[in-house]
């Protein structure tokens, strides 16, 4: 086989990226066919799991060929981010192919004024002229010195790629650069003892680093001297919350090293999560969003904490499964390519990270990077862009001090070259001094997710400082005490001394307590205990959580716990001839992960929690019901949005509980102002939950177009809450929701039907239930069901369903 790739509309050669397999799904190499030309094979598979990973050729902009035996071949061509793939099936038999693939373009970011780089890539500086050009990258970085010991400078670092390392930028052509003295100290071993610290990367430096480490302070002050950026890997090394402290590291991979373009693989972390990070309530494991989420939420965190961080991307191509430059910085150059101007734009955080979608925002009309000053009240800040991608991004969201303020989503427009381009305008209002970022996601199919993130907008507002909350502080000071606690008895005194620093800092920083708008304060101890036993022991709320919910003051939510003996200890999965566990959802932690705009001050009196029965601590949120429409408009909300019908006229409806009935359901009873009168019953069973909501009509007037939504929401429910379409499934009247497993499954629906639908932002499902019109005096009711199920066959079991509880096609 014999092929050129070229520019669909100038015709030109182009390097790129080729694969070819066959139809036995065994995978081959191209070599070029030029004697000036270029071809590098790349063959990696994860050690974790043997169906990640990735087999390719990067070739120079020259034809290339592979002598390949009879056989039919898929052959698939990519370059960088810009470009669509290309597939073509080739046939071969006794006689040579020749076959020629168009590339075509999708957007051109040099001509917006964006030059992409990444700062984590391990190749030698003889390969990577060929791959930067074959990926369309314009800076690499790659790590020449590696370290992995402790006490071990660069000069004899174990890992080093070798040879001369020049100390000048290597030029492959106006817009593709290398800079060649980077290290990477990653430290597995601290003397003779197996103790991994973490990864933390010196960029751009002149001389070559004589120094091992731990400590790091004196290296890293030495190496800012020269020119030297600092860049924190992941935030989830054990070491990692030391370093903004320590070292003055500003530099982070938003977009990193465990996204890959073939399968996830990193499912195990270094370190423990909390709740506010990986709902419901942490975890030391996860899927790929729940990386995502985690990789952001630590970022927020040091933001918040008052660290001017800054993004960046890497891959570890060279290491790891994954193309270079798979995960992507772009940088605004608006005049043209430097690397000298690149490298400051980079640190001044006029940048995004991307895995896919190109995202364009400017806040008050000026780039990421920017600082604004507004008034001692605030005041009001312009959100503007647009994001353009290969396929539809699903989502767009605001984030102001690390809570996603604001969702947008917009039909997409489809661009002359055949990209989807979404545009998007908000305004947002602002109190205190902060930040903004804006971040987008798009999914692709099989439900991976790619995104792309802003740097942030740093905004003053005098005499109103931007502080961490208290679980914010909470959890840095944990995580530097668990590290100081591991490694007291290995690392020497002065390294201990950065961490012992690290901590009183972190101990030092004053909190900003949030708002508890919809707090409740129980009436009664024996209330409060109750309370304390649902939200602890079965929600694991943490105290901040209980704060929340309850109104009261941290110190006595901490006392009550201690003096009841109340802890968030593992329960006992439920024995097979027990119900489903339903309890009364307590609020104080938001049911939502996004699209918190369109639910505002959550009410608890309408929410359950529904427990799986695998998982006595997981569980979806069901409000029963999130609203209520009538010919007389919207008639009932569970939160502030849309404003109703009461809203419009100033008439407040008291806040309600749950009742707790003989026969273990939940009822509630909720009257109207006008005479309307709802009620629902919430019944767990061995099998499903049922429920029914009712609607009494003691107005005057008939109520015609009734309908209700019911909303199930998934933030809780663990290994469901993927904010995306493909683990979801539509089957006439009933909604469905699938593990990241694919082998369990949440299950909804009701009748009278009204629509089945699902919100991914949120996540959640809806099978909304209608009514028939109820005449005044009357009564109509709809009935639903929650089901779970576990193992394959979801429409079976659905019909199954269908035919014992509710008997709707």
């Amino acid at each position: 086989m014999v092929g050129k790739i070229v520019d669909e509309q100038s015709g030109e050669h182009l390097a790129a990226r080729v694969y070819v397999e066959n139809a036995k799904g065994e995978w081959f190499f191209v070599q070029s066919a030029a004697p000036k030309g270029t071809a590098i094979q790349y063959n990696k598979t994860n050690w974790l799991r043997k169906d990640a990973f990735e087999k390719h050729t990067t070739i120079s902009a020259h034809p290339f060929r592979a002598e390949l035996p009879p056989d039919d071949y898929t052959l698939t061509v990519e370059r960088g981010k810009e470009y669509f793939a290309a597939t073509q099936q080739v046939s071969l038999g006794q006689a040579d192919a020749e076959i020629e693939i168009r590339l075509r373009r999708w957007i051109n970011m040099a001509k917006r004024g964006w030059y992409s780089g990444e700062t984590h890539i391990h190749r030698t500086l003889q390969e990577l002229p060929n791959v930067i050009q074959a990926e369309d990258l314009n800076v690499a970085m790659p790590l020449t010195y590696w370290v992995t010991r402790s006490g071990l400078p660069p000069t004899a670092g174990n890992k080093n790629i070798g040879g001369d390392i020049p100390d000048n930028l290597i030029t492959v052509d106006p817009t593709h650069v290398i800079w060649p003295r980077n290290t990477e100290y990653e430290i597995f071993s601290v003397g003779p003892k197996r103790h991994t610290l973490g990864a933390l990367f010196f960029l751009n430096h002149k001389s070559v680093f004589n120094e091992g480490v731990p400590p790091w302070g004196p290296l890293a002050k030495h190496a800012r001297a020269e020119g030297t950026i600092l860049d924190m890997d992941k935030l989830d090394w054990p070491f990692s919350m030391t370093l903004p402290h320590s070292t003055g590291a500003r530099l982070y991979e938003l977009a990193n090293n465990h996204l890959w373009r073939t399968k996830f693989a990193f499912t195990k972390w270094n370190s423990q999560t909390t709740g506010f990070l990986q709902p419901p309530a942490g975890n030391t494991t996860g899927n790929e969003e729940e990386w995502m989420n985690y990789t952001l939420g630590q970022y927020y965190t040091l933001l918040n904490a008052g660290f001017a961080l800054v993004p960046t991307a890497g891959s570890a191509n060279g290491v790891h499964p994954v193309p270079a430059g798979f995960s992507r910085v772009y940088v605004h150059q608006p005049n043209g390519f430097s690397y000298e101007k690149w490298l400051a734009g980079l640190k001044h955080g006029r940048s995004f990270v991307t895995t896919g979608p190109m995202l364009f925002a400017k806040v008050n009309g000026q780039q990421p990077g920017a600082k604004l000053a507004l008034a001692q009240d605030g005041g009001e800040v312009t959100v503007t862009g647009e994001v353009i991608s290969k396929t539809p991004v699903s989502f767009l969201e605001i984030v102001a001090n690390g809570r996603p303020v604001l969702k947008i989503r917009a039909r997409p427009k489809t661009t002359p070259s055949d990209a989807r381009q979404m545009t998007f305008s908000a305004t947002l209002p602002i109190k205190t001094s902060g930040w903004i970022a804006v971040r987008c996601f798009e999914e692709r199919p099989g439900g991976r997710l790619r995104f792309a993130h802003t740097g942030q907008w740093s905004i003053d507002v005098p005499g109103k400082p931007l502080r961490p909350s208290p679980e914010e502080k909470e959890y840095l000071i944990r995580r530097v005490r668990e590290e100081i606690n591991r490694s007291k008895d290995i690392l020497s005194v002065e390294a201990m001394a950065e961490y012992n620093a690290a901590l009183a800092h972190y101990q030092g920083l004053a909190t900003s307590n949030p708002p508890t708008p919809e707090a409740r304060a129980p009436r009664r101890d024996s209330e409060l205990r109750r309370w304390l036993d649902n939200m602890v022991t079965h929600h694991r709320y943490t105290p901040h959580e209980v704060r929340a919910a309850t109104g009261l003051p941290l110190a006595k939510v901490r006392q009550n716990l201690d003096d009841w003996d109340i802890t968030g200890k593992r329960l006992a999965k439920r024995s097979a001839d027990a119900p489903l566990k339903v309890l009364p959802y307590p609020g104080g932690r938001h049911p939502r992960i996004g699209f918190l705009d369109g639910a505002l001050v959550p009410q608890r009196e309408t929410k359950v929690s529904i427990f799986p029965p695998w998982d006595p601590h997981s569980y979806a949120v069901v409000d029963v019901p999130e609203a209520i429409w009538s010919n007389l408009g919207l008639t009932y909300l569970a939160h502030t949005h849309i404003p109703t019908v009461w809203d419009k006229q100033g008439k407040k409806l008291e806040p309600l509980e749950w009742t707790h009935n003989p026969d273990g359901s939940l009822s509630l009873l909720r009257p109207l102002p006008n005479g309307i009168v709802f009620g629902s019953r919430v019944t767990p069973g061995q099998e499903v939950v049922k429920m029914n909501l009712w609607i009494r009509n003691d107005s005057a007037e008939t109520l015609t177009g009734l309908r209700a939504q019911v909303c199930v929401m998934l933030k809780g429910l663990s290994g469901f809450n993927q904010r995306i379409h493909a683990n979801k499934v539509i089957d006439g009247s009933w909604v469905a929701c699938r593990d990241a497993d694919g082998q369990r499954w949440i299950i909804t629906g009701w009748e009278p039907l009204h629509r089945p639908w699902e919100n991914p932002p949120v996540p959640c499902l809806h099978a909304d239930p209608s009514f028939p019109d109820c005449l005044p005096g009357k009564t109509v009711q709809a009935k639903g069901i929650i089901a779970f199920h576990e193992g394959k066959g979801i429409r079976q079991q659905i019909a199954k369903l269908k035919a014992l509880y509710l008997n709707r096609r």
